[in-house]
């Protein structure tokens, strides 16, 4: 009996040996899934744009913007609302790479449902009122 409690104790302790710890496994996972952006360099009304976007609420990412807005999509002019409309809430920044132009300019890693991931840029201009009236965006190199 005492033999088969030792073998018994000493496979025991072979098998807890054996098996792995994938908890640094998890973590990095969970931390590829995590997209904190810092966005504290953004222009204020950027800022708040580039919320509303990230959070697919086109109705307060319009509100910043004028009627007429321009649309540039890699210098191309484009309809500012149907771009919105299709768009908004169906394709986001995952990282932000750079902020240039006193924080109006945003380079970053993008998804879209159709065209998948790639750099892009947004550049916001500002008028003297405060709103945007003209968006640039495009491919990033």
């Amino acid at each position: 009996m005492r033999k088969l409690l030792y073998l018994l104790i000493i496979f025991s302790v072979f098998s807890a040996c054996a098996q792995k710890n994938d908890s640094k496994k998890i973590t990095q996972s969970q931390e590829k899934t995590k997209n904190i952006m810092d966005i504290s360099k953004l222009n204020e009304t950027v800022k708040n744009a580039f919320e509303a976007w990230q959070n697919g609420n086109a109705e307060v990412f319009t509100s910043y913007f004028t009627s007429d807005v321009k649309l540039y999509d890699d210098g191309s002019p484009r309809d500012f609302k149907k771009f919105v409309k299709e768009a908004c809430g169906h394709e986001k920044f995952m990282s932000i790479e750079k902020i240039e132009n006193e924080g109006k300019d945003i380079y970053g890693e993008f998804h879209t449902e159709s065209w998948g991931d790639f750099k892009t840029y947004f550049k916001f201009s500002l008028n003297k009122e405060g709103k945007f009236d003209k968006l640039e965006i495009g491919q990033a190199n």
